[in-house]
C-alpha cells in the first residue's frame, strides 16, 4: 500500500461519520489534496466546543462562515460576533469564481452558491434588532464581577439588590443603580444603616466610578428595556433552516468592557434559560465569538473563573461555544481545555517570541505520523488548516491538513441597500426596537426623596415655629413680671411722682 493510500485510509477511518455530519474539506498529503479523503464533524460533537485560531488573512472568519452555513443548512440556528463586519455576505450567494470550483474538484464535493437567513443584531448605535438586559437581570454578584468589585463593595451591591427587592424598586438600567448609590449615601443613609449597617461612602464612590467607565464604553445603550429573549435565538425558517443572528461590534473593539459585559451576561442568561438537553444528536445553538481575546483580556480573575465555569457546564444545554482568534494562547488553558474542535490556520514566526508561540501551539494537537506540526504551522497557505475533531464516541480523531472548502455565501460585506433590505423583512426590529422608560427605581426613588425632603423640610418649620412660640413666650414672660417684682415696681414709680409733686407743690 503506497503512503497516499494509507493517508486516505487514515482519514476516511478516522472522520467516518455514522450520524448527520459536516464536511468541513479534504485532507492533505503535503502540498497535495487528497480527493474525497473527507474531513467531517458529526453533528452531536458541534456542543463540545472549539476554536479556530490563525494569524490575520489566513482564512479563519472564511472557516467561521463555512460552518455557520452548514450548521444552518443542518437546521442549527447560529449566533456570530461580527467584530470586522465582514460577515453580513451570508444573506447573498457567492458569485463564484473557477478558483472556487478548482478548489472544490480538489476536495471532491461540488459546490453550490446559496444565501442563509440572518438576523442582524446590534448592543451600540449601528443599526439593527437592538440587545439588552436590565441591571436586575443581571444580579448582584454576576455585576459585581464585571465591575470588578472588591467583597466590601461587592457587599454593598448586594445590600441595594436586596433593598430594591424589598422595597419593589426595578432595577432596570445605570441610572436606576446610580440613583440608588446616591441614595444610600445622602437621603436614606440612615434607614440604610438601621437595617443593613453602614455603608462607606468612599465605596459607593468607587462603584460610581465604576460604573461611569462602563457607561463611556456604551453601557447605557445595552442596561434597559425590552430585554431580549435569547429562545429568539434559536429560531427556523419556513425551509427547515437554522437563523444566522450577525451581532455587528465593528464599533466596539475599544470597548472591551462592554463586549466581555455583554458575553457574559448572554452566556449566563442561556445558560439558567435552556433545558437540559442530553445526548440529542445535535446542538440547539452555536455561539461564534470572534477576536475572543478581547473577552478574555480585560477580564478579571473572577470574571474569568465565571466564564470558564459556564464554559464547562453550558455544553450539557446543547450550546457550543467557539473561539475565533489569532493564536491559541488568547484563550485561558481552561478554557482550551474544553474544546473539542481546534481548526488551525498559519502563523507566522517572525521573532523567536513567534516561534515559542509555534511549539506551544502545536502541542496542542495530536501527534501524527504525517505532519510534523510546529513545521507544517508556518507552510499552510490560505484556506488550508490543520484540524482535529471529536468523532462520534468523542475521541479526537486525528490530525488532518486541510484543504477547506469555500463558504457558499458571499464572501464579503452587504452593501447598504442589501442591509437595509434585511433589516426591513426582520422579525424582531419591532419587538425590541421600541424604547421603553417606565417607572422604576430612577422615578421611585426621585418621589421618595422628594417625600423625605418635604418631610424635612416641614419638621424644620415646625422647629423654627416652636423656636419662634418659645421666645414670644419668653417675652411675655418678662412683661408679666412675679407678684413681688410688680409690687417693687409700682412703688417705685409712686414714689417717684409723689416727689415730683411735693416739688411742684
Amino acid at each position: 500500500m503506497s503512503q497516499k493510500e494509507a493517508f486516505f485510509n487514515h482519514i476516511t477511518q478516522g472522520y467516518q461519520c455514522k450520524g448527520d455530519f459536516i464536511t468541513l474539506g479534504a485532507g492533505m498529503l503535503g502540498e497535495e489534496t487528497i480527493t474525497d479523503a473527507l474531513v467531517n464533524i458529526p453533528l452531536k460533537t458541534l456542543n463540545r466546543h472549539g476554536l479556530i485560531a490563525g494569524a490575520t488573512g489566513t482564512g479563519k472568519t472564511k472557516t467561521l462562515q463555512v460552518l455557520a452555513e452548514n450548521m444552518s443548512e443542518k437546521g442549527i440556528p447560529v449566533l456570530l460576533m461580527d467584530v470586522k463586519g465582514d460577515l453580513s455576505g451570508l444573506a447573498q450567494a457567492s458569485p463564484g469564481h473557477p478558483k472556487i470550483d478548482e478548489r472544490h474538484q480538489k476536495i471532491g464535493i461540488p459546490f453550490k452558491a446559496q444565501q442563509f437567513p440572518i438576523e442582524v443584531l446590534t448592543i451600540s448605535e449601528q443599526d439593527g434588532v437592538r440587545l439588552r438586559a436590565t441591571v436586575s437581570e443581571f444580579g448582584p454578584v454576576l455585576l459585581s464581577r464585571i465591575l470588578d468589585l472588591t467583597e466590601t463593595q461587592a457587599g454593598i451591591v448586594a445590600i441595594i439588590f436586596k433593598y430594591c427587592d424589598d422595597n419593589l424598586l426595578p432595577l432596570l438600567d445605570l441610572k436606576d443603580f446610580k440613583k440608588m448609590l446616591q441614595f444610600i449615601t445622602a437621603e436614606g443613609k440612615e434607614e440604610i444603616s438601621a437595617e443593613y449597617g453602614r455603608i462607606s461612602s468612599a465605596s459607593t464612590g468607587a462603584i460610581l466610578r465604576k460604573i461611569i467607565e462602563l457607561e463611556q464604553q456604551g453601557g447605557e445603550l445595552f442596561f434597559g428595556e425590552k430585554s431580549f429573549e435569547v429562545d429568539d435565538l434559536t429560531r427556523i425558517d419556513e425551509n427547515g433552516r437554522g437563523v444566522i443572528s450577525v451581532l455587528r461590534l465593528t464599533d466596539i473593539q475599544d470597548k472591551p468592557k462592554l463586549f466581555s459585559t455583554f458575553m457574559l451576561q448572554l452566556l449566563a442568561e442561556v445558560y439558567e434559560t435552556f433545558p437540559e438537553q442530553g445526548d440529542s444528536g445535535r446542538p440547539e445553538l452555536v455561539i461564534f465569538i470572534d477576536e475572543a481575546h478581547l473577552v478574555f483580556d480585560e477580564a478579571s480573575k473572577a470574571l474569568l473563573s465565571q466564564i470558564e465555569s459556564i464554559v464547562k457546564l453550558i455544553r450539557s444545554k446543547g450550546i457550543g461555544l467557539y473561539f475565533v482568534t489569532q493564536n491559541p494562547k488568547d484563550v485561558p488553558e481552561d478554557v482550551l481545555a474544553q474544546l473539542g474542535m481546534k481548526v488551525q490556520h498559519a502563523l507566522r514566526a517572525f521573532t523567536a517570541k513567534d516561534r515559542k508561540a509555534i511549539k506551544l501551539a502545536a502541542e496542542n494537537y495530536p501527534d501524527s505520523e504525517y505532519y510534523k506540526t510546529s513545521e507544517v504551522l508556518t507552510q499552510l497557505g490560505i484556506g488550508e488548516a490543520l484540524v482535529s475533531v471529536l468523532n462520534e464516541k468523542g475521541i479526537p480523531t486525528p490530525l488532518a491538513r486541510t484543504m477547506l472548502r469555500a463558504p457558499m455565501s458571499r464572501m464579503d460585506v452587504l452593501t447598504e441597500k442589501e442591509l437595509n433590505d434585511v433589516l426591513d423583512n426582520s422579525k424582531l426590529i419591532a419587538k425590541y426596537n421600541k424604547t421603553i422608560d417606565r417607572e422604576s427605581a430612577y422615578e421611585l426613588l426621585n418621589d421618595k426623596i422628594d417625600r423625605i425632603n418635604k418631610e424635612k423640610s416641614e419638621e424644620e418649620a415646625a422647629k423654627e415655629r416652636q423656636k419662634l412660640s418659645r421666645r414670644s413666650t419668653s417675652r411675655s414672660r418678662s412683661i408679666r413680671q412675679n407678684p413681688v417684682v410688680k409690687v417693687l415696681t409700682s412703688a417705685t414709680f409712686i414714689r417717684s411722682v409723689f416727689g415730683i409733686l411735693k416739688k411742684v407743690l
